[in-house]
């Protein structure tokens, strides 16, 4: 413990004196604002003023936050959003019409008015009366030739040097004995700032749910960016494709012998081409997907599978996002059972339970699987976050191995 007291002295000190001096200047600017803002307020010339002395606890409580650090205590997040609009003006009415920036100014003034003298108050009591204690000896020799004896932080007054080493020995005793409460203090400070600078629970729950529309709305992008390439590919590179392969099927009709086989051995590389390319659409996006749900999707991705697989799904239509990530997931999951378990065989199971989408993919491959070792999944369980999903593996060494995702949605 007394080794955590010294440690932590030099940033309770910091943050305290680093408060006295933010505090201090605050006094002034606040007091020269406000007045000078009443002051013109009738001319309109005050109003920006009072705009400026309203909007400095942001600034303040920004600051505020970081200086939480000396003392150790961890930062709350910044309460402000994001405003809709560029520009000063969008971000003026935004910061205006938030609690938390009115907050910020109640701290701001609570620091330029309370808190810093307060500060002073502390340190004075738990670092100048023992220095000045300790040091009374020097004292009492620098005014003695004067006046004989020494008034000790002008609370005491002495005339000989054995009083003066009595008083540095008390000066002593009591600078350790205040150096716990004085850590104390800045920890109970920076509590209170922080309380007081952190969001509230509604506030939080916005920011919260700012970000998860955010996530959906990148995913929805992502699913939609998917669904143009899938397309093009399929009315573009695809359909030439075709048109490539009737043409040469067409010129070896007429083409005499020698030129014959070679334009067959084109037109087989440009159907494998194709077969390829009819795979590559099928991955970004299956068309039976878009047409009849996840159920037959999965039917369609079970029969791929290089390991046999039963299959018992009951389930309604659920919007793209939710089938689309279910899908791949259970793709992903076929993939790493044909390439990794050594299975013979695998089982998929989904329901619609509760207004919540569960499917379950099992094997009896030798397990040992790690979604941390690169396998995918990781990227497909971050995938199911943004819909608030969950996946988990569980698969102990011997198997088996059972993937799980849980999705919460509705039926369309």
């Amino acid at each position: 413990m007394i080794r955590t007291v010294v440690r932590d002295v030099p940033r309770a000190v910091a943050y305290l004196l680093s408060g006295v001096l933010l505090g201090a200047t605050l006094l002034v600017v606040l007091l020269v604002l406000g007045t000078l803002g009443l002051a013109l307020a009738p001319f309109l010339v005050g109003l920006p003023l009072l705009a400026v002395a309203v909007l400095s606890g942001i600034p303040v409580g920004a600051l505020e936050r970081r200086r939480l650090a000396l003392t150790r205590t961890p930062p709350p997040p910044d309460p402000h959003a994001t405003p809709a609009e560029p520009g000063p003006a969008a971000w003026a009415r935004l910061r205006l019409t938030e609690r938390s920036t009115w907050r910020e100014l109640a701290y701001t003034a609570l620091l330029a008015f309370v808190l810093w003298p307060l500060d002073v108050v502390v340190l004075f009591v738990a670092l100048a009366v023992p220095a000045a204690m300790i040091a009374a000896p020097a004292q009492l020799a620098t005014t003695s030739s004067v006046s004989g004896d020494a008034r000790i932080a002008k609370l005491w007054l002495i005339d000989s040097y054995g009083q003066a080493l009595l008083c540095t020995a008390a000066g002593a005793v009591l600078l350790l004995a205040l150096l716990w409460p004085l850590v104390r203090y800045a920890r109970l400070r920076a509590a209170l700032a922080r309380l007081l600078l952190a969001p509230s629970e509604a506030e939080a729950e916005r920011r919260l749910g700012e970000v998860t529309r955010s996530r959906a709305r990148l995913v929805a992008a992502f699913e939609a960016e998917r669904r143009r390439i899938e397309r093009d590919l399929h009315d573009g590179a695809q359909q030439r494709l075709v048109s490539l392969s009737m043409t040469l099927g067409l010129a070896r009709l007429d083409a005499p012998p020698e030129l014959a086989d070679r334009l067959a051995t084109a037109h087989r590389e440009a159907d494998r081409v194709l077969g390829e390319l009819r795979e590559l659409i099928h991955g970004i996006h299956p068309q039976v997907l878009a047409d009849y749900g996840l159920p037959d999707a999965l039917a369609d991705a079970a029969d791929r599978s290089v390991v046999p697989v039963e299959l018992d799904v009951d389930l309604p239509r659920f919007a793209e996002s939710v089938e689309s990530a279910a899908y791949f997931a259970v793709r992903e999951a076929l993939a790493n059972i044909g390439r990794h378990s050594g299975a013979e065989r695998a089982w998929i199971t989904g329901r619609h339970t509760d207004g919540r989408l569960r499917v379950e993919v099992r094997d009896d491959g030798t397990g040992g699987a790690d979604p941390a070792r690169g396998t995918g999944l990781t990227g497909l369980a971050d995938r199911l976050a943004v819909l608030d999903g969950t996946l988990t593996v569980h698969s102990p060494a011997g198997g088996p191995t059972v993937l799980s995702l849980e999705i919460p949605c509705p039926q369309r």
